[in-house]
């Protein structure tokens, strides 16, 4: 059961929650952006995203777990005066390490073929200084995770996704408006670049939220620090010590796992542009099709794991920081059983219901047969992206910090293998793509979780987590479809049948995963508004 002091469910709940909304803002404004900038300027923002993502990876996308991991570790035990040092050395930390990227990323975009072809560089340019502050905004994160608070974080996030949403949609379409007599291509790149405008307009907003948000808690630090009885006062150097040895190899890892988009994607346009002669703007609107629309889609119940992943760290941290490895392995075990609970339906259920699920968001597209099918072939990667996603968590917080950059470099290097064959002698185009990715996240999985077993002497409950969950998921997966293929021919409505057909499979799974004794009572009760939820369920005859 989740206690007052430590409800790290409840924490990750309210990043999940806020995680999903995000997501749903962002395939929400996908639709009307994907109106104005067309499938290949979803191409030519893709490739420059990609580009800015993993220099952000190296400069400061790791800054909020590791900053939580090591303050975390600060407080659990009382020297409150260390943890706030730390604090001040990451921002010195991100102020110089993401100031260099930011530069290095607006230079090298000029440079035709270095980092992205010539038509995404204005888009990447446009990206640049949004690297530096992501990193300011990383630490301010990091700072209040690691207090095991991530209101702050759930509503900076929101915020940020909201006038992304906004400004990118309003960008993109007055700067297209600019080279309206200008050709498709030109149009597409102007589009581009307006939506990555939005994204540095989203991470500004949540910016100054955090900041007013730290402001207003200087008080309550001031005190914290005057009760300090702990005697040992890191120094600076000391610190800034702590600092690279844990963020390095947070960053390896969060870079490998995650570089395997990027080194995807080249593979993919180098081969098609050189080997199989195809244009280049035929080959970022397919990519746009890939990942505008089938990898958004999958990526959203990655959320959950993603925000379970965020909470757990200081938790495991200061669990593992005080020897009690018992309470580790029962954090592991309701974090992953309750990850699979969400991913596991969710995988099946973009599956069976790919097609009406693109024609919803994104109406009236020409893709959508083949986003849908593209959709349907990333779906498993939501189990294995979202359990490898929080194994990661898991070595992290417990300090086999280089194991994670082990396993995603042997698995990148594996799907390699696997994805230049299969573009290179196939005409499986896309799919290839596809292929790769369940490749890549299938050997995390694995190769994490042997590690989580041997670290932790963790044993998984195999039928409780995977196999019950899984059986349901097909019963609800099969309601679901049914249900949406006889209301639509009767209704001929997409939104009526899909929304039924979402709530009849919602049903079906909750009752059957209680039936089937997959969640106690104990396990509902550590849910958020346990109580409440568990009370309803016995008068439902249901636990």
């Amino acid at each position: 059961m989740a206690k007052k002091n430590d409800g790290f469910i409840m924490q990750a709940g309210i990043l999940a929650m806020a995680g999903i909304i995000c997501r749903i803002i962002g395939i929400l404004y996908r639709s009307p952006l994907a109106a104005v900038i067309g499938d290949e300027g979803n191409g030519y923002y893709g490739s420059a995203f990609n580009i800015y993502t993993i220099i952000l990876l190296i400069s400061s996308y790791s800054i909020p777990s590791a900053i939580s991991k090591v303050i975390a570790g600060k407080l659990a035990l009382k020297e409150y005066r260390n943890a706030q040092r730390i604090f001040h050395c990451a921002f010195i930390y991100v102020i110089v390490v993401g100031g260099a990227a930011s530069l290095f990323a607006f230079i090298a975009a000029g440079i035709p073929g270095l980092l992205v072809e010539e038509n995404a560089a204005d888009v990447l340019r446009i990206f640049a200084p949004t690297i530096f502050f992501s990193g300011l905004l990383g630490v301010l994160r990091g700072y209040f995770q690691a207090h095991k608070t991530m209101v702050q974080t759930s509503i900076s996030q929101i915020l940020e996704q909201i006038l992304n949403a906004v400004i990118s949609i309003l960008a993109a379409y007055l700067l297209k408006q600019t080279v309206i007599d200008k050709d498709l291509t030109t149009q597409a790149i102007y589009g581009a670049m307006g939506s990555a405008l939005g994204t540095g307009a989203g991470v500004l907003i949540a910016l100054a939220f955090m900041w007013l948000i730290y402001g207003m808690n200087r008080k309550v630090i001031a005190k914290r620090l005057r009760r300090d009885k702990s005697g040992n006062t890191l120094s600076y150097s000391e610190i800034f010590k702590i600092i690279f040895f844990l963020v390095t190899p947070f960053i390896l890892s969060t870079f490998i796992y995650n570089f395997s988009t990027s080194l995807d994607e080249t593979i993919y346009r180098k081969i098609l542009k050189l080997v199989k002669d195809v244009d280049v703007s035929q080959i970022a609107t397919w990519y746009g099709i890939y990942s505008g629309k089938a990898v958004v889609i999958s990526n959203i119940p990655i959320a959950i794991a993603s925000a379970m992943s965020a909470a757990m760290i200081p938790s495991i941290s200061g669990r593992f920081a005080t020897g009690d490895i018992k309470g580790t392995r029962a954090k592991v075990h309701t974090a992953i059983l309750t990850t699979m609970l969400i991913a596991i339906p969710a995988a099946v259920g973009i599956g069976a219901l790919a097609e009406p699920v693109v024609s919803f968001l994104f109406p009236g597209q020409t893709s959508l047969e083949m986003a849908a099918g593209l959709l349907r072939a990333l779906s498993i990667t939501v189990v294995f992206y979202s359990l490898s996603t929080l194994t990661n968590a898991v070595l992290q917080g417990i300090g086999r910090v280089y194991i994670p950059v082990i396993n995603a470099a042997v698995a990148l290097a594996v799907q390699t293998i696997v994805l230049v064959p299969c573009l290179w002698f196939t005409e499986l185009n896309l799919y290839s793509l596809a292929i790769a990715a369940i490749v890549y996240s299938l050997l995390m999985c694995i190769l994490n979780g042997i590690a989580v077993r041997k670290s932790l002497n963790y044993k998984q409950d195999v039928l409780k987590i995977f196999i019950l969950p899984a059986a349901a998921s097909v019963v609800m997966g099969a309601a679901a479809y049914g249900t949406y293929t006889g209301l639509f021919s009767l209704a001929e409505s997409n939104v009526i049948s899909l929304i039924a057909a979402v709530i009849v499979g919602a049903v079906i799974y909750g009752i059957l995963i209680l039936k089937m004794g997959v969640l106690k009572r104990d396990d509902i009760l550590a849910m958020p508004k346990g109580n409440k939820l568990a009370g309803m369920l016995e008068r439902l005859h249901l636990i």
